[in-house]
């Protein structure tokens, strides 16, 4: 049985229909204790699917080397989203309930190469970075603020070849949401230092990375 149904399918197609870029949903899965990993590849192909813009690539995290490093993946599973250039976007979990319009909004940066709701503010101060910055959002498929703050960082990311985009769904990884004490998401760490909290405005993860560097 499908993921999406006939409605679903026709809202991405539309969404999907204009991307100006090819967008590369680049998967790696892991063959132990990855319970999501079939049904995150069955849901990426189900969206491919709908667009002659979208393509998937499945590489396995322990036998794809090559794929592996030039990704600079370390976990799995994981999403790359990637348009005429790989700008950084990763999605580690399954993109599923609030998630999904996640997954199609990262797909439509890609795809377009330009963020789609940065401030002139925050693109200034992205434009004058010299330093890598790592931007890690904790969410979870049950949270409807989640997305709004996985959109800024995969944003910053399209915006920006020095940050690091990775939206991580917090229970399929709780090592590092341990690491990080996660007690509700979403979940903002900036190089692995600075937290915020909550679905924070632009200008409060600024002064965060600010702080991180």
């Amino acid at each position: 049985m499908a993921l999406l149904n006939d409605q679903i399918r026709d809202q991405v197609s539309e969404m999907l229909v204009d991307l100006p870029n090819v967008v590369r949903l680049v998967m790696f899965k892991k063959a132990e204790d990855c319970p999501y990993c079939s049904i995150i590849e069955e849901l990426i192909t189900e969206v491919a699917s709908t667009s002659d813009r979208v393509t998937v690539e499945v590489y396995d995290i322990e036998h794809d080397k090559e794929q592996v490093a030039a990704y600079g993946i370390d976990k799995a599973p994981v999403i790359a989203i990637v348009g005429a250039k790989d700008y950084g976007l990763r999605f580690f979990g399954i993109p599923a309930n609030y998630e999904f319009s996640t997954l199609l909004h990262g797909i439509q940066v890609a795809g377009a190469g330009e963020p789609a709701q940065l401030d002139a503010a925050t693109k200034s101060f992205l434009a004058g970075l010299n330093k890598p910055v790592h931007y890690e959002v904790f969410v979870t498929p049950t949270c409807p603020y989640c997305p709004g703050a996985a959109v800024l960082a995969f944003d910053m990311a399209v915006h920006s070849d020095y940050v690091k985009a990775d939206v991580v769904e917090a229970g399929e990884f709780p090592d590092l949401a341990g690491r990080y004490n996660v007690m509700g998401v979403p979940l903002n760490v900036l190089n692995h230092t600075q937290r915020v909290e909550g679905r924070a405005p632009a200008q409060m993860i600024v002064d965060a990375i600010k702080a991180s560097l």
